[in-house]
């Protein structure tokens, strides 16, 4: 058994758009692909974990949102990074899912697939659900102030208090690179 980084998408890794929909939207925030290079080259699997309500709702099909991962993949590669898996919750906030976040269950199944010990990982996300996911499957949790992060940051501290605050993804890489190092000492 394992750890990994379990990240959130949109806001964490590329600037929040409301329900992103076209590959052509897609921008990596500044850094983020330098952070998610870091995991690689420490052999921390890094698995994206997205709420996709878009496809539930209409706003965007399976083949579209294939193509956001494939371009997605491409920005990420031009940092020699990339992403050893993707899951998503295609569903609307009222279906009451297992997946969405806050649930656990996106979390649960990739560490059933990859032979991941939750208690060893953490999540990364700039939202209250995020974290409230990765808490609730026993990771540790980052709250980044990119996305809503900064504008949520005093009630997803009061609600869901992440371990720790960084202000983006690759201060909490950093971060996380450095308590394993600590663990491991």
């Amino acid at each position: 058994m394992r750890a990994a980084v379990f990240l959130d998408r949109d806001g964490t890794i590329n600037e929040e758009v409301d329900h992103l929909v076209h590959p052509v939207d897609l921008r990596l925030i500044q850094g983020a692909g330098q952070a998610i290079r870091f995991l690689n080259e420490a052999a921390l699997p890094a698995i994206l974990i997205t709420n996709q309500s878009a496809l539930g709702r209409g706003y965007l099909s399976k083949a579209r949102l294939n193509e956001v991962h494939r371009e997605l993949a491409q920005q990420l590669a031009h940092y020699d990074a990339h992403l050893d898996a993707i899951y998503y919750c295609p569903h609307r906030p009222d279906q009451g899912c297992a997946c969405r976040k806050p649930e656990p269950g996106l979390l649960e199944r990739a560490a059933e697939e990859h032979h991941l010990d939750l208690g060893r990982c953490y999540l990364v996300g700039d939202k209250a659900s995020d974290l409230e996911a990765g808490r609730r499957a026993g990771c540790r949790t980052v709250l980044v102030l990119t996305g809503y992060g900064a504008e949520q940051r005093a009630d997803i501290e009061a609600s869901t208090p992440p371990d720790y605050v960084a202000g983006d993804l690759l201060e909490a890489v950093h971060w996380i690179l450095t308590q394993r190092e600590a663990r491991a000492s």
